[in-house]
């Protein structure tokens, strides 16, 4: 079985390994798609947290179920993606129905080894099963979920000022699921690729690019002076997170779906006198995941125009440092298998 190692940071390599065991309450699937994020590159690069070496990266996933072991989830032959996020079920968190934040948390291609491989074992528990969506779509679903995991804890008004930094892949599903509830979404970002992305693909009428003009003062004219009263960071970068609590209303809410492995430092007095609601939004739920199916399944979101560079598995190594390339205009890398 053919598997892409990334041994150390920048080092990647292929290596044959044995097809994994199958155990009871696994799911063996045969890997069809995997979908690249910046979990992974900043993971080749060295600096995502969690991370440890050697690691099999992966954990946007779509495959086809070759032994479901008796399963009753899913059935031999099935298209399914997974819930990339195993949890133990017995933790506080789990117990309170947060298992995205499991204490004793093994994300899928993060803490143990993901879906740069052919094959993979599975808890039967992680199954997703999508009747009607192809595999690019399977594949998309876990981006998507994230973002809307972020939203989802916004509790969002209809009409409600929001603010969203950073356009990649689950930036730009936040936008989704906030401009499908209603909201006034607005986009700040640094490419002006993903800005027209947005315009194009999303209807976002309002963008900001902070290096061409000034955030504030657009902020400002925008929302007549009123401020966003939710604030979003989807960048994962230490001065975009640090500096977003700039552009928040009184009384409104900073949601921190980026990650970065660095301190959070605001001005107290600013936080204060906003009464701000800091909120970190980490991984996703099932109930994330079935709100992206169905609204893939209705035509609210169409993964297709998200998916700008496609690459064969067997090619990977040697093509993912262009991917920092400038001029790439990535929005979503997809790992093809067949």
């Amino acid at each position: 079985m053919n598997t892409l190692v990334c041994q150390s940071p920048g080092n990647f390599s292929y290596v044959e390994n044995e097809m994994p065991a199958l155990i009871k309450g696994h799911v063996l699937v045969q890997v069809k798609r995997v979908g690249i994020c910046g979990t992974d590159l900043h993971a080749y690069q060295g600096t995502q947290p969690y991370f440890n070496y050697p690691r099999i990266l992966g954990h946007e996933i779509a495959g086809v179920v070759i032994d479901n072991n008796g399963s009753t989830t899913c059935a031999n032959k099935d298209q399914v993606s997974i819930l990339p996020y195993f949890n133990c079920g017995e933790c506080i968190a789990c117990k309170n129905g947060k298992e995205n934040c499991c204490v004793k948390m093994q994300v899928f291609g993060v803490h143990i080894d993901g879906g740069m491989r052919e094959y993979i074992v599975v808890p039967e528990t992680s199954i997703v099963t999508c009747p009607g969506l192809d595999l690019d779509a399977l594949a998309m679903i876990e981006p998507f979920s994230i973002g809307a995991h972020g939203m989802r804890k916004a509790q969002l008004k209809k009409g409600e000022q929001v603010l969203i930094i950073g356009a990649g892949a689950i930036g730009l599903g936040a936008m989704e699921y906030a401009r499908i509830n209603g909201a006034n979404v607005i986009a700040m970002e640094t490419d002006n690729t993903r800005l027209d992305f947005a315009k194009k693909y999303l209807n976002i009428k309002h963008t900001i690019n902070p290096l061409e003009e000034n955030a504030l003062d657009k902020l400002n004219e925008i929302t007549h002076h009123e401020m966003p009263t939710v604030v979003v960071d989807a960048t994962g970068n230490q001065k975009a997170i640090n500096g977003g609590l700039q552009y928040l209303a009184h009384g409104g809410k900073y949601i921190l779906i980026g990650l970065q492995k660095g301190e959070l430092i605001f001005s107290h007095p600013e936080f204060h006198k906003r009464e701000t609601t800091l909120m970190s939004s980490r991984n996703a739920n099932r109930i994330d995941f079935e709100w992206v199916v169905a609204q893939i399944k209705n035509g609210s979101i169409v993964p297709a125009n998200y998916i700008t560079h496609r690459v064969k598995f067997k090619e990977l190594k040697n093509v993912f440092d262009s991917f920092y390339e400038p001029g790439q205009k990535v929005i979503k890398i997809m790992v093809e298998f067949d």
